[in-house]
């Protein structure tokens, strides 16, 4: 009897060393929404490098760019500081000195290398350009997942970290079934114990293209999902530093894509008024 009772405290103050997984996100979700006024008067240099890969391992396209990156009231700008372009055409590569070029009418590797690029790096509403739907954290798109705690504290890079896997919830428990259709990532992000900011998260599909969609647009998805890595660059204030995705595009017309994008931000440093000065006269 008292080994059992030994065990069950024990088993009891295990548990209470472990906080509840929605407790944990819910931090993570109102420090999302602290960091964003913070990580808005922060300038930094982006650097991205875009891929466009044929079936045979050869690169199609390529486009190495660096930005830098200034605060805006409605998220972020982004100046082009470099950029370097080249594309495969009969056994050699040309180059090319601007996005959005295009070298014959139809280009489907210059749109979609376009794309990747604006999509995924360029959202206006958000503070570092990076689409918000890709990655569960803040409070609204929580709402849409489903979270569990793998296991117990771990060490990552020299910090605590609690390991959260996470999945789009089941229709008959949201409240907006529509919500449902949005939430189309699984995977797992590591959250900094201390201050409740995430470190790292992967995300992949958590279910295959709809039928219907590859049979009306004539295209296949496969392989898609995202990785993210953040960094402390102040007190309170964390950045993503480096992201990145791979994945296979197919057509019609026997089009075959592997695509990648690998983005680092760097040079952090806070905003002062000469920054700010320069910039409201460039919107002039």
């Amino acid at each position: 009897m008292k080994l059992l009772i030994l065990v069950v405290a024990t088993t009891g103050c295990l548990a209470a060393q472990s906080p509840d997984v929605n407790s944990i996100m819910a931090q993570v979700a109102t420090n999302q929404a602290k960091s964003r006024e913070q990580r808005a008067q922060w300038i930094f240099e982006q650097h991205q490098l875009l891929r466009m890969v044929r079936s045979g391992g050869k690169i199609a396209r390529q486009e190495h760019r660096e930005y830098l990156v200034l605060p805006d009231r409605r998220g972020i700008k982004k100046q082009l500081i470099y950029f370097d372009g080249k594309y495969a055409k009969h056994g050699a590569y040309l180059s090319y000195a601007q996005p959005g070029y295009r070298y014959k009418g139809l280009d489907l590797d210059g749109d979609l290398i376009e794309g990747l690029s604006n999509g995924l790096t360029d959202d206006k509403q958000s503070v570092d350009g990076i689409e918000t739907d890709l990655f569960p954290l803040t409070y609204h798109q929580q709402l849409k997942y489903a979270f569990h705690l793998v296991g117990g504290l771990e060490d990552y890079r020299g910090r605590k970290v609690w390991r959260v896997h996470f999945e789009p919830k089941t229709k008959t428990s949201l409240l907006d079934a529509d919500e449902a259709d949005s939430a189309i990532w699984k995977g797992e992000a590591l959250i900094d114990a201390d201050e409740f900011q995430p470190i790292a998260i992967t995300t992949s599909l958590a279910t295959k293209l709809p039928a219907a969609v590859r049979i009306l647009l004539g295209t296949n998805i496969k392989g898609l999902g995202f990785s993210l890595e953040y960094g402390k660059v102040a007190d309170g204030v964390w950045f993503p530093v480096s992201y990145g995705g791979e994945f296979e595009v197919t057509g019609l017309f026997l089009y075959r894509r592997t695509m990648s994008i690998s983005l680092e931000n760097s040079g952090f440093r806070h905003a002062d008024v000469s920054s700010q000065i320069a910039y409201a006269k460039d919107e002039e």
